[in-house]
């Protein structure tokens, strides 16, 4: 059984009639990462012995007539979710060696829906990057192209479900981190709306913009996931006190009648002229398709990377102040004094990109200048969700390329802080005001004799998943896309 061919749907269907186990699947997955992770480094951790225990366990429910969206279905996590006596080392040395005590709310709501954990992937460090390459363990590699990156933070994720190693991968989204390696890999990554999945015992970058959500190979595995993880959680204050609907229950409505907003300005001159050309068919596509293509201005969305990069380092600096070696984080054995063991810890346990972040958002936060620059960026970030607030008012949905390239070369901006931050560019301003997106396989392009994917991201009004879910399946059934794999 190649795990690699089937979707969670289909899997669900050879679970139910007994045409396969949950152990079949499950060993099917754990040979692919044994055959294909050394060269992909998707991975963290494998826990082979925990995954096959947890497939036993969900086959004996089965058989006793159980039923689940996800019962047997193996997946992996984001090695920034805990996951109760495993390491989650968030991709750094500072917490290389510490076991959570406890499990992610999204994690424990997978576990009591019998779904099977392989393991855990690999990210950029702290989720602070767009390439995985800041990761302390190493650099994933891009199962299209071995010398690409497959996007970040949550790479790792991403290269395990395009590879097939994994029906589906839990990442997190803070400025774009789903949604930009799914346009790299060729997959579906959705982003709910901020609150919509709980944030409990995920370990906090920007405690205002943080989201967890899945990376898939279609839409309704999207929906399926999202299903289970989606929910109020006590522990969580900020998440939505909302019902949560079967997001699967109307994926083939279609678009007829609903406008769809596009940003002219999106297609400038940063945006690859493939890509480019791309967008525009796409526009007569969904017009063919029964939609109404509506011209809108988000004007201040074009502050949304430098608001966001205000933002995020000055909420960072504060939530990674507790990893002192002392609760939390290495320590090191001898020290002359309490600043010097603070020093020496954080000096060795963080990277450079961590370090980069600290330092701005502490400058950004200090007194005389947090006026200047986080209230400030408060404020303009008010305007950018009035900006979608408005747009709301005249369409449905809005429609954006996810990133304005394929994945770029390995190496190649590890040491241009800015083109990096620029990753970002359709990605955080929907981010920023909390709004659910989704970011579907949109083509290809060829480089270098290679076809090399790109996606297109829909942008919905908040809380309306089910809406966003709708529209991307309509996009998703017009094409095949999807359906592509890569193969190395």
């Amino acid at each position: 059984m190649d795990a690699q061919m089937l979707s969670i749907a289909q899997a669900r269907k050879e679970l139910d009639s007994g045409n396969v186990s949950a152990l079949e699947l499950t060993r099917a997955c754990l040979r692919n990462i044994e055959a294909l992770d050394g060269d992909l480094h998707a991975c963290l951790l494998v826990d082979s012995e925990g995954a096959l225990a947890a497939a036993e366990k969900a086959d004996e429910r089965l058989r006793q007539g159980e039923r689940g969206p996800l019962l047997g279905i193996p997946y992996l996590a984001k090695d920034i979710l805990m996951t109760k006596g495993l390491k989650t080392t968030a991709a750094s040395k500072i917490l290389e060696n510490y076991i959570a005590p406890y499990n992610a709310t999204v994690i424990e709501k997978l576990e009591q829906a019998g779904a099977v954990l392989l393991g855990k992937t690999n990210l950029d460090e702290f989720a602070h990057g767009s390439s995985t390459e800041n990761s302390a363990f190493g650099v994933t590699k891009n199962p299209w192209d071995l010398s690409r990156v497959p996007g970040g933070s949550s790479g790792g994720s991403a290269a395990a479900v395009a590879a097939g190693l994994c029906f589906f991968a839990l990442g997190t989204d803070t400025g774009g981190s789903i949604r930009q390696p799914a346009s790299f890999c060729n997959l579906v990554g959705l982003k709910p709306s901020y609150g919509r999945v709980s944030r409990f015992g995920l370990l906090s970058m920007t405690s205002s913009t943080d989201t967890a959500g899945p990376l898939t190979r279609s839409v309704e595995d999207a929906a399926i996931v999202l299903s289970v993880i989606s929910g109020k959680d006590e522990r969580d204050a900020t998440s939505l006190n909302l019902p949560v609907p079967d997001y699967s229950k109307n994926l083939d409505k279609g678009i007829r009648g609903l406008r769809i907003g596009v940003v002219s300005s999106d297609l400038n001159e940063g945006l690859n002229k493939d890509i480019k050309e791309a967008f525009l068919e796409s526009l007569s596509v969904l017009k063919k398709s029964g939609a109404e293509i509506v011209e809108i201005e988000l004007p201040y969305n074009k502050y949304s990377v430098p608001v966001y990069y205000v933002i995020t380092p000055s909420e960072l600096s504060s939530n990674l102040a507790r990893f002192d070696g002392i609760g939390w984080g290495m320590s090191t054995e001898e020290s002359n004094n309490l600043l010097s063991f603070y020093k020496e810890n954080r000096g060795l346990g963080f990277g450079p990109e961590a370090k980069r972040r600290i330092m701005l958002g502490t400058f950004a936060l200090s007194a005389g200048y947090a006026d200047a620059y986080y209230k400030k960026a408060q404020a303009v970030r008010e305007l950018i969700k009035q900006d979608f607030q408005q747009a709301f008012s005249k369409v449905d949905i809005i429609f954006s390329p996810s990133s304005p390239h394929p994945a770029f070369k390995i190496g190649v901006q590890i040491n241009d802080p800015l083109a990096m931050y620029l990753e970002d560019i359709y990605l955080s301003g929907p981010s920023l005001a909390g709004l659910p997106a989704v970011s579907v396989p949109g083509g290809f392009v060829n480089e270098e004799g290679k076809d090399l994917p790109f996606g297109w991201q829909f942008i919905a009004p908040l809380a309306q998943e089910e809406l966003l879910l709708q529209v991307a399946t309509a996009w998703e059934k017009v094409n095949n896309y999807f359906k592509r794999q890569p193969k190395f």
